[in-house]
């Protein structure tokens, strides 16, 4: 039964079967801080969802803005290089090694008795970045497959054959999106996995071949310092029509107060029975999640 004045059920069910979302972290934290920060999120979505946490393969210093809280929590991690301190790593060996953390959570997950589809990617940050990075990826290969009357698609940087991501929940994600496989990207729009991001310089028009097609959620914070790189990933990465974009009055962090909370999670269930995966929903159906907060 729901709390009284809540759709939450006070009962959390075995997500055994559930379909699993996989959550990337940002830069300077790791798993397991992503997943405290997203504790509101998880209230909800535990309902509908197994949420499966991973950790970037890189060690670095802790992101400024978690140290306070979540000081206790290292190592902290990152998936991609931001700072020119960040070890220079070549683009093949950086992709290889994302590829591994991410197969590696997967894998463990299907030993703790995970058995449901990969149906989503959730990330903060770096990881919004990366999730929307490895949706394109997948992208890429399916119109390979699709040009050469092949069934099947080629085996992406994770490494495990079958992988159909439906969509992306992309919290405060940042362009330029990342070449994850520089064998079938050699857009100018992308930065190369070995690259530093910050700083880099944007083409005038992104290709065709590098818009995202897949189903995005935007959540931009209003008073978020990267909110203008987070409008060009949505506005200029992702084909208009098929994004949803929340907007909140937040900093650089993951909303935990219940009306945005509510409308992410809303938000998600509707793209995600759009896409033929079935939901338990926990919050009151809207005309519309793409307003202002």
């Amino acid at each position: 039964m729901p709390i009284p004045g809540s759709k939450i059920p006070t009962h959390v069910p075995d997500s055994t079967h559930f379909p699993r979302i996989l959550c990337l972290h940002g830069g300077g934290v790791n798993a397991a801080i992503f997943k405290a920060q997203s504790r509101s999120l998880i209230r909800h979505l535990q309902h509908s969802f197994r949420l499966v946490w991973a950790d970037g393969p890189f060690f670095c210093d802790p992101h400024e803005d978690i140290i306070q809280v979540y000081g206790s929590y290292a190592p902290f991690r990152r998936w991609l290089r931001w700072l020119p301190e960040h070890t220079e790593i070549d683009a093949e060996s950086c992709i290889n090694e994302i590829g591994y953390s991410i197969r590696t959570a997967m894998e463990d997950d299907d030993r703790e008795g995970g058995k449901g589809e990969w149906v989503g990617l959730m990330g903060f940050s770096q990881g919004a970045k990366l999730s929307a990075s490895l949706l394109l990826e997948q992208q890429a290969r399916e119109e390979k497959a699709v040009r050469e009357g092949r069934a099947d698609w080629d085996i992406g940087p994770i490494g495990i054959p079958g992988l159909n991501w439906r969509f992306g929940v992309l919290l405060a994600g940042r362009a330029p999106l990342s070449n994850l496989n520089p064998s079938l990207f050699t857009s100018k729009a992308l930065v190369s996995a070995a690259d530093l991001s910050e700083g880099f310089q944007f083409v005038k028009d992104v290709d065709e071949a590098v818009i995202l097609k897949q189903p995005t959620i935007h959540v931009h914070g209003m008073a978020d310092a990267g909110l203008h790189l987070h409008r060009r990933l949505y506005k200029e990465y992702c084909e208009q029509g098929k994004t949803t974009l929340i907007e909140w009055e937040g900093a650089h962090r993951i909303p935990i107060k219940s009306d945005t909370v509510e409308r992410v999670v809303g938000a998600i269930y509707e793209v995600a029975e759009q896409n033929e995966v079935e939901v338990t929903w926990t919050v009151d159906r809207r005309p519309s999640w793409t307003f202002d907060g």
